[in-house]
Formats: structure tokens, C-alpha cells, sequence
């Protein structure tokens, strides 16, 4: 199901997300970028995640891959 396959790209987009932060935290010389980085693709997953909800909906059994 296309629904199920871009949420879980979104899933992974999150993961990206998390892992530039650790890296923010751990590098000072390039930290403001990669916190400006972290949180635009953490935002582009959530545009992803609002985009099936509006135009494919949700079916219940991808509530967890939302989250």
C-alpha cells in the first residue's frame, strides 16, 4: 500500500532527524547547521506523514507507523 511505504520513508526521515541532533550536540564548530538540518527534515517528514493523512487517510492499522 503506497500509504504504508511513505510513512515508513517518514519513519526513517525522523531517524535522520535524530541522529544530525546527536551529531549537533557532539561537533560545536558546525552545530547551529546541523540543528537548522535536523529539524527541516524532521519537518519534512511531518509534511509527508499530514500529506497521506489528506489525501490517502489513515486506515487503522498504520496508526502505529505513524508514531
Amino acid at each position: 500500500m503506497p500509504a504504508r511505504e511513505i510513512l515508513e520513508e517518514a519513519k526513517k526521515l525522523h531517524a535522520v532527524s535524530d541522529s544530525l541532533y546527536v551529531l549537533a550536540e557532539q561537533h560545536a564548530p558546525v552545530a547551529e547547521a546541523l540543528a537548522i538540518l535536523s529539524e527541516n527534515v524532521d519537518n519534512t517528514a511531518n509534511l509527508l506523514k499530514v500529506m497521506v493523512a489528506m489525501k490517502m487517510g489513515i486506515p487503522t492499522e498504520l496508526d502505529t507507523v505513524i508514531n
